[in-house]
Parts: structure tokens; C-alpha cells; sequence
């Protein structure tokens, strides 16, 4: 059976990130075919440090390639979960990201504020494609 997260949350995530932007696209024009959807689980006496890492990804990810849809935090119910959506032309552009993440100097900062800190206890990731319709 589906946990409550994968029949709830995400399709509510998706409509959200749709309602609110137009399509992403990656930096050089090119359209998104995969999202990455992180899920994160918080501690949740320590959502301001996860949001102070949260906006620090908002430049750092367009800047290394990724198509940033949003972060959004816990607002109502449960106080431990929050989210991530980044796009991506393909598995390869996820790759090619995550090598410059590892070389950017303010990303490494970043993950390094996020083990210091100890807010993230658990992360998951998955690639996901939107369902359209046929021409």
C-alpha cells in the first residue's frame, strides 16, 4: 500500500509549484524532462537552520545548472518534513550538476552547515516525469 506521503503530499507539491511558476526551464533554454523531488525529514526544533540552508540553494542551483522549481517548508501538519523540486533536461544534467555542486565553493559551505547543524535526519530522492498528453 502507498504511504500517505506519495498519495497526499506530492501531487499537492506538484500543484503548487505549477500554480505558483511557469514551467522551469535549465539555464540554457533547454525544457525540463525529469524532476528531482528530495523529501527531507527535519528536526523540527531546528526548521530555521533548514530554511537558512533552503535559501542558500536558491542561487546556488540555478548557478550550477539545476531548473529550481522550490523548497517549501513544513506550514501546516506535520512539522518534520519539507521538500525540494529541481529540474533537469536529463539524468545526464543531473550528473553534470552534481559535479559542479561539488566544486562550488558555496555548496560545499552549505552541506557542511547542514552537518554541523544535524537538522537533516533523513533525505530521499527521487527522478520523476511529468505525464502528458500525446500529439
Amino acid at each position: 500500500m502507498p504511504d500517505r506521503r506519495s498519495i497526499l503530499g506530492l501531487p499537492l507539491l506538484m500543484l503548487a509549484a505549477r500554480a505558483s511558476a511557469p514551467r522551469p526551464v535549465v539555464a540554457k533554454e533547454k525544457p525540463v524532462t525529469i524532476v528531482c523531488h528530495i523529501c527531507y525529514e527535519l528536526d523540527p526544533f531546528k526548521l530555521a537552520q533548514f530554511e537558512q540552508y533552503a535559501r542558500t540553494w536558491l542561487t546556488i542551483i540555478p548557478a550550477c545548472g539545476g531548473a529550481l522549481i522550490g523548497y517549501y517548508m513544513p506550514h501546516e501538519g506535520t512539522n518534520y518534513e519539507a521538500h525540494a523540486l529541481i529540474g533537469f533536461e536529463s539524468l545526464a544534467a543531473y550528473e553534470r550538476y552534481r559535479a559542479a555542486l561539488r566544486t562550488d565553493p558555496q555548496s560545499r559551505a552549505n552541506f557542511e552547515f547542514a552537518q554541523t547543524e544535524k537538522f537533516i535526519l533523513r533525505e530521499e530522492r527521487q527522478f520523476l516525469r511529468q505525464v502528458e498528453t500525446r500529439s
